[in-house]
Order: structure tokens, then sequence, then C-alpha cells
């Protein structure tokens, strides 16, 4: 299939599938950082992954998906669940903005941020049962029986915090073993296993007609470690073994369940990060107090994601202010030391589908990174061995598509496709629709 681009706009709004095809019960899990190579390519990268091979072999897989701007966690998964760029959703970086560090690093973790139909939606519509493990900004969302991912501190008070917004008596039930449910701020490996377990043992009681599974292990490991590591290998060999379990799960309940299996972004392997934060104080848009560990008041505030950085400009309509800001960052890009790809301004990052409250977007080269000490020198030797956030022109940040079930409509290669045309894709295998999604479905 051809590749469409993620900034070309409003295409179209319904999926296409072909004619003929029952409605199915639809398990959509997502392996946060899985590459396609690492299915595709799996004999080369030394990866013992029978699940996922199987999926691959005996369903279709994209060679590629395109993805949003930014390639990131949060903005991916909303996309994946609306069809549409994050600044139609609304989830436009992990972090909320939040200059002056009031929020305790918060997330977009809360349904009410998006600003479109979801996957749940279409579900409910359909009247179909809809259950949801640890999904992405799933707090508050319209699930019949929701885990959302939540945490603040990890403390044990975040325990009572998700009981507080999952679906009542829904953490009791997955407990009743003995065993706990993870905490939220556990993006570990053997957290994914705990989760996969309760989202299998709640699909064969429930038996619902879409569910949602999130899984951040391999994240975890290769911004830890960096991809093609032998961690991050191990870690994936570790999910895919709890993948078959999901499979399992959802076909002992439904045998004409279709699997779903995406990841949200690629990653790359990085060495270096940039002090953005440290540069803009310098340059007097950023005052910190007398203790200089908190923002006093700002000018213009880089929003880092990555890979990349959004800057919000203060007073947006203030010419000066613009140019001063501007000729900064020329200077950063000027600096072969930064990495700095591209800058680019409000009418772009609108046409790319980013965040409509960025003045300027800033597009690092693999193996560079936005820093988060603003003690740092400009440059220094990365935090992270891995990341992404980047253009999602880059191949490196392809992520992945397998489509399996046995009323499939297709088999083999898709091709490179927009991540956009997922959501309406499901919508219309599980008997629903997602109409105001940006582009058509698969062919």
């Amino acid at each position: 299939m051809k590749a469409l681009l993620p900034w070309l706009g409003l295409v179209a709004a319904t999926a296409i599938v072909p004619a003929g095809v029952a409605a199915a019960p639809v398990l959509l899990v997502s392996v946060d950082g899985l590459r396609p190579g690492d299915v595709l390519d799996a004999d080369r990268r030394g990866l013992k992954i029978p699940t996922l091979r199987r999926l691959a072999a005996e369903g279709a897989h994209a060679g590629g998906v395109v993805g949003v701007l930014p390639t990131l966690t949060y903005p991916s998964h909303t996309t994946l669940i609306t069809g549409v760029t994050p600044a139609r959703h609304g989830v436009v970086n992990n972090l909320t903005f939040d200059p002056m560090g009031i929020n305790q690093t918060g997330w977009y973790w809360y349904a009410s941020d998006i600003r479109v139909p979801t996957l749940w939606d279409a579900a409910r519509k359909a009247g179909l049962k809809t259950l949801n493990v640890h999904w992405p900004v799933s707090v508050g969302a319209p699930v019949d029986d929701n885990l959302p991912q939540i945490w603040r501190t990890g403390h044990d008070d975040d325990r009572k915090l998700l009981r507080a917004l999952a679906t009542p008596g829904l953490v009791d039930r997955v407990e009743q073993g003995g065993v706990r449910f993870a905490q939220g701020i556990d993006e570990s490996v053997d957290a994914d296993a705990n989760r996969v377990d309760a989202a299998a043992t709640l699909i064969g009681v429930l038996k619902p007609g879409f569910t949602t599974v999130y899984l951040a292990g391999l994240d975890h490991i290769e911004h830890e470690h960096g991809p093609d590591t032998p961690e991050a290998k191990a870690a994936l060999e570790r999910i895919d073994a709890m993948l078959g379990t999901l499979v399992a799960a959802a076909t002992a309940a439904d045998p004409d369940t279709i699997v779903a299996l995406v990841s949200d972004h690629g990653f790359a392997a990085v060495t270096t990060d940039v002090n953005l934060f440290g540069a803009f104080i310098a340059a007097g848009l950023i005052t910190l107090d007398d203790g200089g560990t908190k923002v006093k008041s700002w000018e213009a505030m880089p929003w880092f994601a990555g890979g990349s950085a959004a800057v919000v400009l203060a007073r947006p309509a203030d010419a000066a202010l613009k140019a001063k800001v501007a000729k900064l960052l020329a200077g950063l890009q000027a600096n072969p030391a930064t990495g700095i790809a591209s800058i680019i301004e409000r009418p772009e990052i609108a046409k790319r589908g980013g965040a409509p409250t960025a003045d300027f977007w800033i597009s690092f080269k693999p193996g560079t990174e936005t820093g988060r000490n603003p003690a740092a020198p400009l440059t220094s030797p990365s935090a992270s061995k891995g990341m992404h956030g980047y253009d999602p022109s880059l191949p490196e940040m392809r992520s992945t598509l397998l489509l399996w079930g046995r009323g499939l409509p297709w088999k083999g290669d898709l091709g490179e496709i927009d991540m956009r045309a997922i959501a309406p894709t499901l919508a219309k295998l599980m008997g629903g629709t997602l109409p105001t999604a940006d582009v058509l479905g698969l062919k």
C-alpha cells in the first residue's frame, strides 16, 4: 500500500473493508517501541519471537507505519484509537505544558483531553462490551471495564488512586488470586507480565468485543540500554510469550477474534543531551527564582519531546519576542554539536498535525535528545541510551502493525501505511464506524 504521509491533511472518513467480511471481536495490543524490523527481520537480529512471527506469517503486516508529530507514546496511542493527528485529537505530547512546574510532571492521563471519538466510542455504538488494561490516556474513558494508566509518585496511595479511577470492583477482581496489580509507574517487563495475566483473565470472564492492552517494558529497556542490545532482545522475547497468552485467551473467548498488534514509534540509539533549557535561561527568556531551581517567569519555554521539542511563546503576537527566539534557535542550529536537523514554525507545524500552541518545533538528528538538567553544559553525554520523538518521516521512527485472525480480509505485506488508517480499519472490522478519522482505512 502506498505510504500516506501524516501531514497530508483530511483525506477521507471511513475504513474500506472488503464486502462480506463479518464483524468480529478485536484485541488491540500495543508493544511500545516495537520496530517493524524486529518482527520482519527477526532472524538477522537474532530474535526468538514465535508469536510475533506467527501473526506476521499467517496474517497481514505493514512494512512500516508512518507516525505523527511527535513520535511519542501518548500522542501516538491517541492517534491509534482515533485516526487523527495530535492537533485534532488534543494529546500533543506526553507531558502537559507546565512552564511553572506546578503539575508534578503531569502526563496526559485523562480521556477528557481527547477531542474526537475513539474506538471505545465506536465499539459502544456498535453494542460491544469493552475492556481496557493500561492504555495511555484512558482515565475516564468510555470503557465498560477499565484499568486505566495513571500514577503520581509510586507510593502506595497510587493504588488507592487507581481503585478510585478504575471501574468499581475491577482491581479487586484481578487481585483475587493474591497477586497485586502492577503500579502504573512500573514500566518493567515484570509489570507487563502482571498486566497480561490480568487482561487474559478478564478476557476469559468478560468476553469483550473490543479490548485494548498496552505493554511498556520494551520501551523502558530500550531507553535504558538502547535498541538492538542484549537487554532489549531479552525483553522482547519475554513479551512475545506474553502475546501468545493474550492471543490464546482472546481466541478461546471467541475463535473469530481479530488481533491487531501495534506500536507507537520506532527507536534510535542516543549519545548526546542538548540543554535547551539552559540556553533559554542564558538568553533571558526564562528567569529562575533565587534558589535557581524553580521558574519565576518566562517569555518562551521549550516543551520537551525526546528527539524534538516544541517552543511556546508567552505572547505569540509579540513580533520582537518571536524574532528573539528565532535568532536564538538559529544560533543553536548553526552549532553542529547540537544536532538540530530542522526548525519549523506555526504554519508548518499545523500542516504536520503538531501542537497548535507551539510557535516553533525543533527536530534533532537521531543520536541527540533534549536534556533535562538546566545546570548542564549545552551538550553532555545522554541520560538515555535510546530515544524516539524524532521527525516521523525518518525510517528509524517507523512503527509496527500486524493483523491476524481467521476472518481477516488481507494477507501478507500491506506496504508502508499511515498510522491514522489503523483506527477506522479496526472500527469497521468490529462492526462499527469512525467517521471522524482523517484518512481511509486499509483497502
